[in-house]
This record gives C-alpha cells, sequence and structure tokens, in this order.
C-alpha cells in the first residue's frame, strides 16, 4: 500500500528536524567560545579600591570601567572632580579595552614619532587606561582621570588589583 505524498513529505521532515537537533549542539560548540566578563559587582568593586587609592592619596578623579569592547559598565566621579575628567576617563578605558594594552604604550609610540597614530578616530593616547587581563585575554579595562597620567594609572592598576577572578 503507498503512503500519501503528505505523509511521506512529513515523516522526511520530522527525520530531518531530528538529525539537525542532534547535529546541532556539536555545530554550536565548535561556532561559540566561552569567555570571561566583568560584572557589574566586579566592576563597582574595581572603581571602589581606584577611588580608595584616590582618597589615601587626596586625588579627586573620575573613574570609568567598561567590557571588552570598550562598553560602559560602571563609572563614578568623586566630588569637585573636573567636568573634562567624565569624557577622559571613559575615553582612556574604552582606548585600552579596545586597543588591547595600557594606554600609556600608545602614547610612547606617538612620543616616539610614530604621528601618524593620531588619526585613529576613537584612540586616546594618554596614559591612565589600563586592560583588565584574566587568563591571558582582555576583558575589559579601567581609565580613571583627573589626577597627572601616572597618578591615573596608578589608581586603574588598584582598582584592577581588587578583582578576584
Amino acid at each position: 500500500m503507498r503512503r500519501p505524498a503528505a505523509l511521506t513529505f512529513a515523516a522526511t521532515l520530522v527525520a530531518a528536524i531530528i538529525t539537525a537537533l542532534a547535529v546541532a549542539p556539536a555545530l554550536a560548540g565548535a561556532q561559540l567560545i566561552d569567555t570571561k566578563a566583568i560584572s557589574t559587582e566586579a566592576a563597582r568593586a574595581i572603581a571602589q579600591a581606584a577611588e580608595q587609592e584616590a582618597i589615601k592619596n587626596g586625588w579627586k578623579v573620575s573613574i570609568a570601567v567598561v567590557d571588552a569592547n570598550g562598553a560602559l559598565i560602571h563609572f563614578q566621579r568623586m566630588n569637585d572632580v573636573s567636568p573634562a575628567s567624565v569624557d577622559i576617563s571613559q575615553a582612556k578605558a574604552r582606548t585600552a579595552a579596545r586597543f588591547r594594552r595600557p594606554t600609556k604604550m600608545l602614547e610612547e609610540t606617538i612620543t616616539a614619532g610614530r604621528t601618524v597614530m593620531l588619526g585613529i578616530e576613537g584612540m586616546l593616547a594618554m596614559e591612565g587606561g589600563v586592560p583588565v587581563i584574566v587568563d591571558g585575554k582582555v576583558i575589559g579595562a579601567v581609565g580613571v582621570s583627573g589626577a597627572t597620567s601616572a597618578q591615573d594609572a596608578q589608581m586603574a592598576a588598584a582598582g584592577i588589583a581588587a578583582l578576584k577572578p
């Protein structure tokens, strides 16, 4: 007895779906990677530790913590800090995350004569942005502004040191 065409088509479709569902996890595993990320709580802890370093030294700063792509996770600004430090701290953090290196390295490259880098849109080559590196991978960055550039980097490093991976 012959099965109707609709029934044959339905059986074939069900078999194809079952096969696709069985193969999908293996394919997805081959296409996806596991990464660490900075949680909101971790970003707050990083900023708090950076602020404690600022308070200890009598500095007033803005502190930005971003993810690996440079998107803002947490920001805090101390009282009486320069309004310009808000944008500068975020730009330092974003640059450190996207270029995957401390902004001091970019600043030194330009100071050494590689001025063509000044044309790179969205880059702030000023010390004070430091990437957060866990297991050899950049998972975010901290940018601080309001003191000297070296002091800003010191506070960013103090913040990162508080991170418990």
